[in-house]
């Protein structure tokens, strides 16, 4: 099982990037995209639900990231618009079944990507 992101970088405070995330060797039930800052726990950003699209959302940043997939290219993707400063963090995907978990408990995703940087300058 592989996951692997893509497009993180740096930005100005009020930009745009799109993470992608390609899934292989695994069919999943619960895509989400997690962050970590220095110092800081690890936080969930947002989940998809892959049999119906159903997604979940962190309060930082409801109405401004949008998740959604691509069964077709096992990618799942994560818009992420009107960027802050405090967005700054280690992006990863993750991949699991969660057993009835809420989709923010980390420790029941199965798999995980590397990580991809995400940096917003003021």
């Amino acid at each position: 099982v592989q996951l692997a992101e893509s497009g993180g970088g740096s930005v100005q405070a009020g930009g745009s990037l799109k993470l992608s995330c390609v899934v292989s060797g695994y069919n999943t039930y619960y895509m989400g995209w997690f962050r970590q800052a220095p110092g800081r726990e690890r936080e969930g950003v947002a989940a998809i639900r892959s049999d119906g699209g159903r997604t979940y959302y962190g309060d930082s940043v409801k109405g401004r990231f949008t998740i959604s997939q691509d069964n077709a290219k096992n990618t799942v993707y994560l818009q992420m618009n009107s960027l802050k400063p405090e967005d700054t963090a280690m992006y990863y995907c993750a991949a699991g079944l969660l057993y009835g978990s809420i989709w923010s408990t980390s420790v029941k995703y199965n798999y995980w990507g590397q990580g991809t940087q995400v940096t917003v300058s003021s």
